[in-house]
């Protein structure tokens, strides 16, 4: 399987879930520090935390250390990398996988 395909899929599970999801559209809007979504969703730290892990696992968000607290951004580039691939596999073009694969043969 083609690591691309096996990259988007773990993306895509990442933001199946409206939580999750919710949160990317918070970090659209910028860096946040944990203490902001934690106060946007009232949960605890370790459902945070967990959630957090599964997003920076995908490769969509970052993480950086500050005092007792964590910053979370975006992860532009590979953002950018996924729409790209997700645009290619939805959309009719000349660039298809099945074209390619007429190509080689």
């Amino acid at each position: 399987m083609d690591e691309k395909y096996l990259d988007n899929a773990k993306i895509l599970k990442a933001i199946a879930d409206p939580k999750r999801l919710r949160i990317i559209d918070m970090l659209s809007c910028g860096e946040l520090c944990a203490c902001e979504i934690l106060e946007e969703f009232h949960v605890t730290q370790p459902t945070l935390s967990h959630d957090m892990k599964v997003l920076i696992k995908a490769g969509i968000v970052n993480s950086r250390p500050e005092g007792k607290w964590t910053y979370y951004s975006l992860n532009q580039n590979s953002l950018k990398n996924f729409y790209s691939q997700l645009g290619n596999i939805l959309c009719d073009t000349d660039d298809c996988i099945y074209h390619k694969k007429g190509e080689t043969t």
